[in-house]
């Protein structure tokens, strides 16, 4: 750790059955140089990255639908959430694991992926970073039907929707995840589809 304001003084695991939430407690020097003790959750799940597959020239765009309970129990009725294709690191470098992310989640063999940038999604809680990639698709690089893995107990709808309309559905509440927000507005003004 680099900051000479920052002390951690302990770090306890509170739960690490799906990934791992810990207790931080450190000590913090404010701006009038005083030191103050402070207590925070910090929730581990790795590094991630996702993806935002565009075609050109047909003006469309894969994204996936598939159940997320945090987004059911704060109130998504369905609890279904329409995102970008995306995963965990896992031991994978993040160009690696968003390949086959992809082919597993989507159905579709992308080689050329571009890497945009990378994002804390939820800086005050979850320590992930997440690596934003896009790539051109095609009709003949799909080699099976997605849906992603069994084991992993995804249930993963693949959808091919027009451009124009993934954009309006940000503005009608349909598409509310982060991610794809940011893919969908980087494409856009980029202009790549």
């Amino acid at each position: 750790m680099k900051n000479n304001r920052v002390k951690i003084k302990e770090t306890k695991i509170l739960s690490d059955n799906w990934y791992t939430l810990n207790k931080v407690t450190y000590d913090y020097q404010k701006k009038d140089g005083t030191w103050e003790t402070q207590e925070r959750e910090a929730y581990d799940r790795g590094n991630g990255a996702t993806i935002l597959l565009y075609n050109p020239r047909k003006k469309t765009v894969i994204l996936i639908k598939q159940f997320r309970l945090p987004t059911y129990v704060n109130g998504n009725e369905s609890g279904m959430l329409i995102e970008a294709c995306a995963g965990l690191l896992d031991k994978d470098n993040a160009e690696d694991c968003i390949r086959k992310e992809t082919e597993e989640e989507t159905g579709y063999k992308i080689e050329k992926v571009s890497k945009i940038f990378e994002a804390y999604m939820s800086p005050g809680s979850v320590t992930e970073i997440v690596h934003f990639f896009i790539a051109e698709y095609t009709g003949d690089m799909k080699i099976g039907e997605g849906g992603g893995l069994a084991e992993e107990q995804e249930n993963i709808e693949v959808l091919e929707l027009d451009f124009k309309k993934a954009l309006e559905m940000i503005r009608t509440g349909e598409i509310k995840d982060g991610k794809t927000i940011m893919l969908l507005q980087y494409a856009q003004v980029h202009e790549l589809v």
